[in-house]
């Protein structure tokens, strides 16, 4: 009985793993829906989900209608250089703040786990302001310079992550003669990799998705970024919503494949990441 009972337990929570699955596929099985229909199926009473018949013509005219090439290159040029900057930039500052003994070291880094409290809103005026008096307005600068100063939430994730690394490690490799830098580069930052892939995902996910910072720093069309270039397709009056869609999706899929890849990491990453405080 007990078997029996074990088995529609199991049974019943795939069931609800599925429907919760499911429920969050909806968006994106829309989304493909809507980017295979004419218009005038966008808004139809029932909705259909399987368009009849699909207009295939929509991914090919949404792409070459725009150039979405550059505004793909635009974005992937961001984006890796800000994964550059953050790995560089946070693995330095966490190391120095879990390993490295300072006068005030606590007391700066409470300093800098409250700067995560200032909204971005907060500081964007005054951001602004300082990239406008250096020149960069109309450059990548504003948007993958930042990176290379590091950030406090990928520092705090990467300080607690080296946390849970025992110094024997450090300690032999200094009785070989090792500076400081070759212990994080060669000791650390391999024995990191969950916690730097967990970053480097993140950091991709969120500059990918960026349309805030693009906006406010960008003004020349062959500088603009995929989320700049989706809002070609709405205007004042009108939508095309097919090839909004359509255009969407193609540009959510490097974030699906870079998750599903490095996944592994990534989870590996968030459940080591905090274990010793």
């Amino acid at each position: 009985m007990s078997k029996l009972a074990h088995g529609w337990r199991r049974w019943l929570t795939l069931a609800l793993l599925w429907g919760v699955a499911l429920l969050f596929l909806i968006p994106l099985l829309w989304m493909l829906s809507s980017s295979l229909k004419p218009n005038y199926q966008m808004f139809e009473i029932p909705p259909r989900w399987i368009p009849n018949p699909p207009r295939w013509e929509n991914y090919s005219e949404a792409l070459t209608i725009l150039p979405f090439g550059l505004y793909v290159r635009n974005t992937a040029l961001i984006t890796l250089l800000t994964i550059l900057g953050h790995l560089t930039s946070c693995t330095l500052i966490a190391y120095a703040f879990a390993r490295l003994r300072a006068p005030g070291r606590n007391f700066l880094f409470v300093v800098m786990l409250a700067t995560m409290m200032l909204p971005y809103p907060v500081t964007m005026a005054p951001l602004y302001a300082l990239f406008n008096r250096l020149g960069w307005i109309n450059t990548i600068l504003p948007l993958t310079a930042p990176a290379f100063l590091g950030s406090p939430f990928y520092i705090f994730l990467l300080r607690q992550f080296f946390l849970t690394i025992p110094r024997d490690f450090e300690d032999a490799a200094r009785i070989d003669g090792a500076n400081t830098l070759q212990i994080i580069v060669l000791i650390m930052a391999p024995m990191a990799l969950p916690a730097l892939a967990t970053v480097a995902i993140f950091t991709f996910q969120a500059t990918w998705n960026d349309f805030l910072a693009p906006l406010i720093y960008l003004q020349k069309p062959e500088l603009y970024t995929v989320t700049l270039g989706l809002q070609f397709f709405r205007s004042t009056y009108t939508t095309n919503w097919a090839y909004l869609m359509a255009a969407s999706l193609v540009t959510t899929l490097p974030v699906l494949v870079v998750f599903f890849v490095a996944q592994r990491y990534f989870i590996e990453g968030i459940t080591l990441t905090g274990v010793k405080g």
